[in-house]
């Protein structure tokens, strides 16, 4: 059977390998060590005979399977015969190494020398290791503990099956004090007792079920009571609260109290007007500099014309040589101006995303304020709407419209004019159509058209992809009892570039790229060249691009100083940039300015029939003036790395001239109305989006060319 150590929770083969007292510290084995085997009188006598025959004389026939204790204790003597003779030839007596059977065999030595334990004849016979320790029997794991001192009674069997045992021992009062270290070296006595365990001592430990400890409550729970304090637990912790807990109540109630007065209470008293949270302003701190009352309307102006347009700007002369007068003029010289809905006479700033362009930025109000004179449209790189880019747009629309005449805007471009990226834009476009709004725009941009013929239909009729535009939505042949603004006339929404800036990156300069955009279209989207005129080659040429299935853009670009640019080593000049037009169908023309230089002029007669389609006229419409700073892949490279936001386009002014004999600045007027259209389809004109005509819940209008059906106003015998 294998060895038990009931000292120690560690295997045997690490018990036999230590070299110290498990129990003491290493400085009280030395001291207990000399004391079992020095006398103080006789030191080197003792000490050496005691020496000599631990280590030589070891009785090597001593069966150690025998001892049932092979911890350090028994190591140095448990194999040792009682009548190992010394050096000198004499027997000498160890037998003070077998514990004692009683108190009364422990004997005293007069001469000091080390104490002689008469030991039972028969403790090597039995098994008893020939050490002083009484090892616990080998079977006994829990040996009864006696219920009044507490003190380990352990019985080992005798092998002689006599049934005798031997008892632990404490110390006499009556033993001698060199004989002390029995009792203090000997961890089954009283004072140092063995625990089964593994821990030490052993009283610490119960060993029996029917001792009761004050804490056996807490490893041993009752269900029946626990669930019944469950029950009682608020009245049973209210029962026994103490003062400390009351206040921490007390404590709870009072914040749950003032927070309840707090955003509850005082908000609704404070709504109602039961309180009055305002202080009048303590007396005597200030002084009024005037008791002059400002009236409220003081910012709204009587006028057309800005009372700040210097006088030498009234008049503007025309192509035919003639002089046009100033109709409306805004200098921006108002600080602080906002352009919120309905906060503007002439202005809106839209809150839209531009998605016709599939531009990057949002268009925000925020983006647009008047400061040091001008009118101040700022591009950052600010997240809005999941867009990156915050930008602003002004816009006349359903506010100040014009028919005709010369528009013209003085303006710094955003950025440096060697980088492109950027969309600076100042055009126009028809009031029938609210830009950024796709459903108002379908069907009407961008037509200039009166005729009743292929290029009223949707793609032009044509199968060869010139157009993907949905047909004119308000022809001239509209049937009787459909919607339209004014039956008998086309009408639409052309577009008008004054100016679409962007730069040659080979040259370093910027450009400005100005045109006229119509559809039905021509074939390849080419008008007669013959009747446009460009004035310097050398600044301006026509673009090479002339439109797509969306447009037909007769176009030219001119070259512009980078001078007229927010930065540069001399940036920050404004230049001025204007159209003028008349829009008789046979005296007609449009002309674009760059500064006091035209660039170039489209004459009515460009636009004459071509194929299957009819005279496009130079707008009749009432245009409205937009004014944007843009940014979009569609429209050009954009080089990030070289924009440095947040960027600003800067208007200083805008001003309109109109023959004296054609003034008109109305976005309703009578022969193009566009009121009463507007008000019964307000869906498609206050929702951006809305893409369309039919989403916004309206339906195109049948014509007497696709419809099967009659027109009062109009007939096919008219072509």
């Amino acid at each position: 059977m294998a060895r038990r150590n009931l000292t120690n929770n560690q295997s045997v083969d690490d018990l036999y390998n230590r070299d110290e007292n498990p129990f003491l510290q290493e400085d009280s084995e030395n001291s207990l060590s000399s004391m079992r085997f020095n006398n103080n009188t006789n030191e080197n006598s003792e000490d050496s005979l005691i020496q000599h025959h631990v280590d030589s004389n070891i009785n090597t026939s001593f069966n150690p399977d025998v001892s049932d204790y092979q911890g350090y204790y028994s190591k140095n003597t448990s194999r040792i015969d009682a009548n190992i003779n010394n050096n000198n030839g004499s027997n000498m007596d160890l037998s003070y190494m077998h514990p004692p059977n009683s108190t009364n065999n422990l004997l005293n030595s007069n001469n000091g020398g080390v104490s002689n334990i008469r030991g039972s004849s028969t403790s090597l016979n039995t098994g008893l290791s020939t050490n002083d320790i009484l090892s616990p029997p080998q079977f006994d794991r829990y040996p009864q503990v006696q219920s009044g001192n507490r003190s380990l009674a352990m019985g080992t069997p005798n092998p002689n099956g006599n049934g005798s045992s031997q008892r632990a021992y404490s110390s006499s009062p009556g033993m001698v004090s060199n004989s002390s270290f029995l009792s203090s070296s000997n961890p089954f006595v009283p004072e140092q007792d063995f625990s089964p365990f593994g821990g030490y001592p052993a009283t610490s430990f119960p060993l029996h079920i029917d001792e009761k400890e004050d804490d056996d409550y807490l490893h041993n729970p009752d269900p029946e009571e626990e669930a019944r304090l469950d029950r009682k637990r608020f009245s049973e912790d209210f029962k026994h609260m103490d003062k400390r807990s009351a206040g921490g109540w007390v404590g709870i109630i009072f914040l749950f109290m003032a927070g309840i007065f707090i955003f509850i209470v005082l908000p609704a008293v404070t709504f109602t007007g039961v309180i009055d949270h305002t202080s009048p302003a303590p007396r005597n701190v200030t002084d009024y500099l005037t008791a002059y009352q400002y009236p409220q309307l003081a910012s709204i102006r009587t006028s057309l014309v800005d009372p700040d347009t210097p006088s030498t700007a009234k008049t503007r002369t025309a192509k035919d040589g003639s002089s046009w007068k100033l109709v409306f003029s805004d200098e921006f010289n108002a600080e602080g101006r906002t352009f919120y809905d309905g906060d503007d006479q002439f202005w809106t700033a839209p809150d839209i995303h531009y998605d016709a362009t599939k531009d990057l930025e949002w268009y925000s109000p925020d983006a647009v304020t008047t400061k040091n004179g001008t009118l101040k449209l700022r591009m950052d790189a600010f997240k809005n709407h999941d867009l990156y880019y915050r930008s602003g747009m002004v816009q006349s629309w359903n506010k100040m419209c014009f028919t005709q005449g010369a528009l013209e805007v003085s303006a710094n471009l955003p950025n440096y004019g060697r980088v492109t990226g950027l969309w600076p834009g100042l055009w126009t476009m028809g009031n029938l159509a609210r830009p950024g709004y796709l459903g108002s725009t379908e069907g009407l941009w961008p037509y200039s058209y009166e005729g009743c013929d292929a290029g009223i239909t949707p793609n032009q009729s044509s199968f060869d992809g010139i157009s993907y535009l949905p047909g004119q939505r308000l022809s001239v042949c509209t049937c009787d009892g459909e919607d339209h603004p004014n039956q008998g006339t086309g009408r639409g929404a052309p577009e008008i570039d004054i100016l679409e800036a962007e730069a040659d990156t080979t040259i370093g300069v910027g450009v400005a790229s100005q045109s006229l955009q119509i559809a039905p279209f021509d074939v390849w989207y080419i008008p007669d060249y013959e009747f446009i005129e460009i004035y310097n080659f050398t600044t301006t040429t026509m673009n090479s691009y002339c439109g797509g299935p969306l447009q037909q853009a007769v176009s030219a670009v001119t070259t512009l100083n980078t001078t007229w640019y927010q930065f540069g080593p001399e940036g920050g000049y404004y230049q001025k940039y204007a159209i003028e037009y008349l829009n008789d169908k046979e005296n007609g023309y449009l002309r674009w300015f760059v500064g006091d230089v035209p660039t170039f002029t489209i004459y009515s007669k460009a636009l004459h029939p071509n194929g299957n389609i009819d005279w496009r006229y130079i707008s009749r419409e009432p245009m409205s003036i937009i004014m944007n700073l843009g940014i979009s892949n569609n429209w050009a490279y954009i080089d990030w790395q070289s924009i440095y936001f947040p960027v600003t386009m800067s208007i200083d002014y805008v001003r309109l001239y109109q023959p004296s004999n054609a003034v008109n600045i109305d976005c309703d007027p009578d022969s193009h109305p566009t009121y009463d259209y507007i008000e019964s389809h307000l869906n498609a004109y206050h929702n951006p989006n809305l893409t369309s005509w039919e989403e916004a819940g309206y339906s195109f209008p049948k014509n007497i060319l696709t419809g099967n059906c009659k027109s009062s106003k109009y007939s096919l015998s008219n072509e």
